[in-house]
């Protein structure tokens, strides 16, 4: 056995040439390996190994020992698990980013949607305790600045809709959505020499399989698996909160209805 390790290549069981050109941890496959300088070297495709063997110095140590990337992580788990806490709580104990996958989608169209947009938000909205147009000029808050930004419409894109379609109905997000989404935290900085901990993404065996045919291989993916009356006693208190609230707000925006009804009559 210690013969076969001191035998095998610089990377070990991952691919040279999945480190030098991605920056990635890749497993290499048996039926993919060649013989270099006495040193097995295993290869994620055949297309990687005819690669190397065709310039194998660019992808071996010379002076030093090769770089290895850094932590990559994907945290999973079901609604109210407590994946962002630990995600924050990992992110500042090893000093690496910390990507929460629904919340960077909302900033993506949060300029133009100007509010956060899901099943959790719409509760939110004060759509249905709108001053009706009819009423607007006998209310004393309705400003011309809000008049004018409500008569505003702004268009989505193509992509900032299926962006939009996930977050509210779960609609899959296609492959070139993610191509300008996800691949920039293995390939650009600060993320690629830094690392990070990815919370809720993939979410999808659709998502995952994404991850494996761009090879973006993830170092470690832990599923936080919870008790369904643990969520229960986390989300239902909060909930409850929001739930009165709405109903506080509600109660005073018929109040107001009522007066400014009353107005206009007078």
């Amino acid at each position: 056995v210690m013969q076969k390790k001191r035998l095998m290549g610089d990377t070990k069981h991952f691919c040279p040439v999945s480190l030098k050109e991605n920056f990635v941890l890749y497993p290499g496959l048996q039926e993919h390996a060649a013989k270099y300088k006495e040193k097995i070297y295993y290869f994620a495709t055949s297309e990687y190994r005819d690669k190397f063997l065709k310039n194998p110095e660019e992808y071996v140590a010379h002076n030093e020992p090769l770089q290895a990337p850094p932590l990559r992580m994907c945290l999973l788990g079901i609604h109210g698990a407590g994946k962002t806490t630990c995600a924050r709580q990992i992110a500042d104990k090893l000093g690496i980013f910390h990507i929460q996958f629904e919340e960077y989608l909302q900033e993506l169209i949060l300029p133009k949607t100007k509010r956060k947009v899901g099943p959790s938000f719409d509760e939110d909205q004060e759509d249905d305790n709108k001053i009706p147009e009819e009423l607007e000029e006998f209310s004393q808050t309705m400003t011309k600045t809000k008049r004018a930004k409500r008569k505003q419409e702004v268009k989505l894109t193509d992509e900032e809709e299926a962006i939009k379609a996930n977050l509210m109905d779960n609609t899959e997000l296609p492959p070139e959505v993610l191509d300008k989404i996800v691949p920039d935290w293995w390939k650009k900085e600060p993320f690629r020499s830094t690392g990070f901990i990815l919370d809720g993404f993939p979410r999808t065996s659709d998502e995952a399989t994404y991850l494996s045919e761009q090879g973006l291989c993830p170092d470690v993916v832990v599923y936080i698996q919870v008790e369904e009356n643990d969520i229960l006693k986390r989300l239902f208190p909060p909930r409850l909160k929001k739930w009165k609230d709405r109903r506080r707000k509600k109660k005073e925006y018929k109040k107001k209805l009522k007066e400014l009804k009353a107005k206009k009559r007078v």
